[in-house]
């Protein structure tokens, strides 16, 4: 709960000291931050329909004979490749590793996943 509090608490008060020291120099910053997080916005919110679609969809047996610890190398790849072609931001792809796991997808499977969601990005390679 307290952890919770300072990540409310702490933005918030570089926010003010910030303001204290330069409005406009603030109201730019948030401006930019408004228009990025706009742009953002509609790939962010097609991921997570996705993912839920897909955790409401795929019961957990069916999550663990695909990249559960019984799936072996053939699991790993399949992590990799969809780690690779997806664009999700990485404090949702933890999250969704956590609730990957409890659905019963093995350690191996989720590290390769996250490893080639973080570094690989086929989505956002230069043409």
């Amino acid at each position: 709960m307290t952890s919770t509090i300072a990540l409310y608490v702490i933005p918030i008060a570089a926010l003010a000291v910030s303001f204290a020291k330069s409005r406009q120099n603030t109201k730019l910053a948030l401006k930019k931050a408004w228009k990025s997080f706009e742009n953002i916005l509609p790939q962010f919110l097609s991921i997570l329909v996705i993912i839920g679609i897909m955790l409401a969809i795929l019961t957990p047996e069916q999550i663990s004979s695909m990249i559960g610890s019984e799936s072996g190398w053939f699991g790993v790849i399949i992590a990799s490749v969809i780690g690779a072609i997806t664009l999700i931001p990485g404090f949702i792809a933890f999250p969704l590793a956590a609730a990957l796991l409890k659905s019963g997808a093995g350690y191996m499977q989720i590290a390769a996943f996250i490893s080639t969601l973080m570094m690989v990005g086929v989505v956002t390679m230069p043409v």
